[in-house]
C-alpha cells in the first residue's frame, strides 16, 4: 500500500484544528494526533462512527494531560475521510487502520477499539504484534457481520440483500438507516477471528455493558477465551449500554488505559 502524509499534520493543540490527511490505498484518511511520550494511544472507532465521539475526545484530553502520544482517525467513508460508507468493508477499514498505525505512530502503542473498532484493533495487533503494548476493547465486536448481523437476518432479508446487494436497517444511533451490503458480509467472512485461537499475547482489557442491546456482553467472554494472552480481564458494567460514554464509563476507560500505560 502506498501512503503519503499531507503537509497538514493534524497535530492537535488546545484549540480545534483541521485534520491531517493520510493518502493511502486511493483514499484520504483524516486524523488528529498528539506528539508525546511512549507508549502512545490509538483510538479505533466503531461502525458508522467517527473520531469526534466522546470516548475519542476524552482519551485525547487524558493523553494531553499525561503528555502521552495519541492518534484518532476516520476510516474511509466515515467522518472527515473520503469515500462512500457503503463501499467499505472490514478488510478495507482494517487497511486504513494499519496505514494510520504504521505511518502516524512510532514505537509501542496501546490500541483502544470501540465496537467494530475492537475487531479492527485485533486485526491490527495480529499484523503488528511487536508494536502493540496492550489492547482495550469497548463492547468489542469481532465477527459481528456474521454472528450479530447475518445470523439475525430473516430468510426474507437474506434473500433481499443477496438480490439487491444492500439491506437498509434502522438504527437507534442514526436517523438514517444503516446500509448493510452483501460485500460487507462476504468480506467479513475473510476476517473472522472467533472460530480459532487468537495469537495475541499482549495484555488485553475488555469493557462491556450488560445492558448492551447491540453486542451481547457474552461476546466479550467468548473473545477472552479465544485470546492466547494470559493477561486478559473482562470488566462488566452491570448498568452499562453499548456506547459506554457516560461520565463514569469514560472514567473507567481512562483508568484502564492508565494502568496499562504504567
Amino acid at each position: 500500500m502506498t501512503s503519503t502524509v499531507s503537509q497538514s499534520p493534524g497535530m492537535t493543540g488546545q484549540g480545534p484544528t483541521a485534520p491531517g490527511i493520510l493518502a493511502a490505498g486511493g483514499v484520504d484518511i483524516a486524523y488528529h494526533r498528539i506528539a508525546g511520550k511512549s507508549p502512545g494511544v490509538v483510538f479505533m472507532g466503531g461502525f458508522m462512527s467517527d473520531m469526534t465521539g466522546s470516548k475519542a475526545m476524552a482519551l485525547e484530553a487524558f493523553c494531553r494531560r499525561r503528555g502521552q502520544g495519541f492518534l484518532r482517525f476516520d476510516y474511509r467513508g466515515h467522518g472527515a475521510s473520503s469515500g462512500r460508507f457503503e463501499d467499505g468493508t472490514i478488510g478495507s477499514w482494517s487497511e486504513d487502520a494499519l496505514a494510520a498505525f504504521d505511518r502516524l505512530t512510532e514505537g509501542p502503542q496501546v490500541i483502544v477499539g470501540s465496537s467494530m473498532g475492537g475487531w479492527i484493533a485485533l486485526l491490527t495487533a495480529l499484523k503488528r504484534p511487536e508494536r502493540v503494548a496492550a489492547l482495550v476493547g469497548i463492547a468489542a465486536a469481532p465477527d459481528f457481520t456474521e454472528d450479530l448481523v447475518w445470523a439475525e437476518l430473516t430468510a426474507e432479508q437474506k434473500t433481499q440483500i443477496t438480490r439487491d446487494g444492500v439491506l437498509r436497517l434502522p438504527s437507534q444511533y442514526s436517523e438514517t438507516p444503516y446500509g448493510i451490503t452483501l460485500q460487507l458480509i462476504e468480506d467479513g467472512r475473510q476476517h473472522l477471528l472467533l472460530r480459532d485461537a487468537i495469537a495475541l499475547t499482549c495484555p488485553v482489557r475488555l469493557l462491556h455493558g450488560q445492558r448492551d442491546p447491540d453486542v451481547p456482553w457474552q461476546h466479550s467472554l467468548r473473545l477472552a477465551e479465544k485470546l492466547a494472552s494470559s493477561d486478559v480481564r473482562t470488566i462488566l458494567i452491570k448498568d452499562g449500554d453499548h456506547r459506554l460514554s457516560r461520565d463514569q464509563d469514560i472514567a473507567l476507560l481512562c483508568r484502564t488505559v492508565e494502568e496499562l500505560l504504567a
